[in-house]
């Protein structure tokens, strides 16, 4: 018999709790294929584990689960909170299938302050942290961070420019005329003078706001009794806009550092609301929709959102939730582990604090609420396309391309891919074409739709359902044409042809595979679909295609252009303020530039103009 071909004996999970410990640690359960299908901590293993194999009776989605175990796998820790840690880190690292699960791929954005150099610059940072200096954050929002940028220009007038501009300016910008700069650039203030600023906007961002009022404080004295009163008086004002900020900007109830999370959970959907204070300003809030599994309460959604969450940001001091389970004790006391300080994690609060929370579980209920019918919405819309297309199955996945370019120059071709969820952003795709005559719109389709399809066939991605060309009959040739050259079938093309006044809610589709013309009306569900579809291809096409154009022209700039040297080509750049101000010129103005002749400036115009 040949063993190779023999059907695995089906997972034994008594027989492997019997050899287990009742150490605490972390459990990994796997299915046939090696797919991990969930993971989970325990303060006793033995015990934990059991639940799952000794109980008569579980949940039926939970009995689904264990039916597809083939292996487990254990990992001791010395502690269960040490375990606790562990358990998110696999979870937020494996994306186990049956856990919930915080998807949030975005960095969040800090204030960063630059170190190595004589003028220290404050900017906005997302992103990886490899540049020498400070960083102060996270911020919940890009908005949190501008508007703290804007209140530190006011106060203590920290450049915020690139370096590259900074050290080559020979006079002060716009910012130090509107008093949001101390113009360092120059020279217009004392190396000394603008460390102490840098370091009084750090000590702002710290939360030490009185420290610095109490520094300005003394050195406007200091000023005043030098008899230097335009300094006095210009420390005296700065100390009275920082007081005005520090009021107006103060949460009156909230601590030094907080975070209030709200839950809601409705419908398959979850959101969690945090709402954000920092030195006892607030900064805001922000939204999250974890994936939920195995029919998961508030509770547990709540401490695995927190573990998983704070596993690699700064953690605050206090951190305030709708609801808390017997794991917040310990989570609090793992945070505090990992953060250095005590961290205290309430659920049961009064005055200001119970205010804030009400604020925290509204704000979840109202984005669940729109995130609940902005999913019905585009499910509806999905049925009216199927209903319309006569389709025995509900698609589930469109592709849709379109062209751009300006008289033939920089085509770019985009593909936009929407889904049940509505657009799909990382499966977009964008096509510099070339090898064609200029204009010619079918050929710049042929050659995305084959670059595209071509990958796709070979297994490298997920073929349509129904794939939307903005034109008419004669670009859905060019895709039947390309989809039968590749051997690709299944996929449903459908052209959407401008009606004859260009109107949206006009368009014909031109079905490929029959020819056939609908037209479904401005008011079908449809047709919403297919506009928002066709416009969101539109909008990343011609964005694409403005930053291939404006890229040519600058790299096509004035160096190739006979008799345009070096002083005649910095000449123009000083007139005109840019290649940008040059190719707007007439040739009139052109010639008014110092060595730049009629000849020479028609040979310029020409260049920008064609």
């Amino acid at each position: 018999m040949d063993s190779s071909h023999a059907t695995p004996s089906p997972f034994d999970g008594k027989d492997f709790v019997r050899h287990l410990t009742s150490s605490p640690g972390v459990y990994r359960m796997f299915d046939g294929r090696g797919e991990l299908l969930y993971v989970g901590k325990a303060r006793d293993l033995k015990k934990r584990v059991g639940s799952y194999f000794l109980k008569p009776r579980l949940e039926p989605r939970i009995m689904a689960m264990i039916s597809q175990i083939a292996r487990m796998e254990t990992t001791l820790t010395r502690t269960e909170g040490e375990a606790l840690i562990l358990e998110a880190q696999l979870i937020k690292s494996l994306k186990p299938r049956y856990n919930i699960l915080l998807r949030d791929d975005k960095s969040y954005p800090y204030i960063f302050i630059s170190a190595g150099s004589d003028a220290p610059r404050m900017s906005f940072h997302r992103g990886a942290k490899n540049e020498k200096g400070r960083y102060f954050g996270p911020y919940p929002s890009g908005y949190a961070v501008r508007e703290s940028l804007g209140l530190m220009q006011k106060l203590f007038l920290v450049r915020q420019c690139e370096d590259s501009y900074f050290r080559n300016r020979s006079r002060p910008c716009l910012q130090y005329q509107i008093k949001r700069c101390s113009a360092p650039c120059v020279g217009l203030i004392e190396e000394s003078d603008y460390a102490a600023s840098v370091r009084h906007a750090a000590m702002f961002l710290e939360g030490k706001s009185t420290q610095v009022i109490d520094e300005l404080v003394a050195r406007m004295e200091q000023a005043s009794r030098a008899l230097e009163f335009e300094r006095a008086a210009a420390l005296r004002d700065q100390v009275g806009t920082l007081k005005q900020l520090q009021a107006r900007h103060y949460v009156h109830g909230a601590s030094a550092d907080m975070d209030v999370l709200g839950c809601r959970i409705d419908n398959g959907l979850a959101c969690v609301s945090v709402l954000f204070f920092r030195n006892g300003i607030s900064l805001g809030s922000r939204d999250f929709f974890p994936r939920l599994s195995l029919d998961a309460s508030e509770t547990d959604l709540l401490a695995a959102f927190v573990a998983q969450y704070y596993l690699d940001r700064p953690v605050p001091e206090e951190i305030i939730v709708s609801a808390a389970g017997e794991e917040m004790p310990l989570l609090a006391e793992a945070l505090a582990t990992q953060a250095g300080h005590k961290v205290e994690i309430k659920s049961s609060v009064r005055a200001e604090r119970a205010r804030f929370l009400e604020l925290a579980q509204k704000n979840a209920s109202a984005a669940l609420a729109s995130r609940l019918a902005s999913r019905q919405t585009v499910r509806d819309r999905f049925e009216a396309l199927r209903v319309l297309l006569q389709r025995e199955q509900l698609p589930s996945r469109i592709e849709c391309f379109d062209i751009s370019h300006t008289m033939g120059e920089a085509t770019v071709a985009s593909c936009v891919v929407f889904g049940l969820e509505g657009a799909e952003k990382s499966h977009y795709r964008r096509f510099n074409i070339s090898g064609i005559v200029g204009g010619d719109d079918y050929a710049a389709m042929h050659q995305a739709l084959e670059r595209r399809y071509k990958r796709l066939s070979a297994g490298e991605g997920l073929l349509p359902d129904i794939l939307l060309i903005d034109g008419g009959k004669g670009q859905v040739a060019q895709a039947l044409d390309v989809l039968s050259e590749l051997g690709v079938s299944g996929v449903e093309v459908v052209g959407v042809a401008k009606g004859p006044e260009r109107r949206a809610g006009h368009e014909t589709l031109i079905l490929g595979n029959t020819g056939r013309s609908v037209w479904p009306g401005p008011d079908s569900p449809a047709s919403h679909l297919i506009q928002s579809i066709r416009d969101e291809a539109h909008r990343f096409a011609i964005t694409g295609h403005r930053q291939r154009r404006e890229k040519a022209r600058k790299e096509s700039s004035l160096e190739e252009i006979p008799g345009v040297g070096a002083r005649r080509r910095s000449a123009l750049l000083k007139q005109f303020g840019g290649i940008a101000g040059i190719a707007n010129a007439g040739v009139e103005e052109l010639m008014q530039v110092k060595g730049v002749s009629k000849d020479l400036a028609e040979r310029i115009y020409a260049r920008f103009h064609g």
